[in-house]
């Protein structure tokens, strides 16, 4: 992975430090470790932030903290990667995932009502948790191990072709 690119649009660690949200860590910030951006780092912060982007909860940016503090790795692209669900995008990727779990338990999809009524709400939660919530964590384990393989796989290809690059610099030097 580029180190640059990913830096020049990661902010500034003392911006996250002082984030309201993110302050209730306090001085478990402070580890050099949830900031330095390397293989490592970057594939656990994809995975941290992945899974956690599933997770149907308000406010996943601070479960997605914890979980960088707790398996010290890269802050801000685990805190970044839970906006996938976003308020344009949650609403189809928890349909998916309802349906999701619904196949993976054999059961049959229901069918939701564009404006429902709130006893046809709570009616129907009771129906749908499960597979829904299943069909989260199914998503979201997923997503975390091809995040973390998918990075380790492309910054280690980047860093072959430099190396490529370097010896083939080196080569031509020496032909001079």
């Amino acid at each position: 992975m580029p180190r640059k690119f990913l830096k020049r649009h990661m902010p500034d660690h003392h911006q996250i430090r002082e984030h309201k949200h993110l302050r209730v860590f306090g001085e478990l910030l402070h580890d050099p470790n949830l900031w330095h951006l390397n293989r490592r780092s970057a594939a656990g912060a994809f995975a941290v932030g992945l899974f956690c982007a599933f997770v149907p909860i308000p406010l996943q940016m601070i479960l997605a903290a914890a979980a960088a503090i707790l398996f010290r790795v890269n802050l801000p692209i685990s805190v970044a990667l839970v906006w996938i669900t976003n308020p344009l995008t949650m609403a189809p990727i928890y349909y998916f995932a309802y349906k999701l779990g619904a196949w993976v338990l054999r059961q049959p999809a229901q069918e939701f009502l564009a404006v429902p009524s709130i006893e046809q709400v709570l009616t129907g939660l009771n129906a749908v948790w499960a597979p829904f919530l299943l069909g989260c964590f199914i998503l979201s384990s997923v997503s975390a191990i091809a995040g973390y393989f998918t990075i380790r796989g492309l910054w280690r290809l980047y860093v072959i072709r430099q190396w490529r690059r370097k010896s083939q610099c080196h080569k031509k030097q020496g032909e001079l």
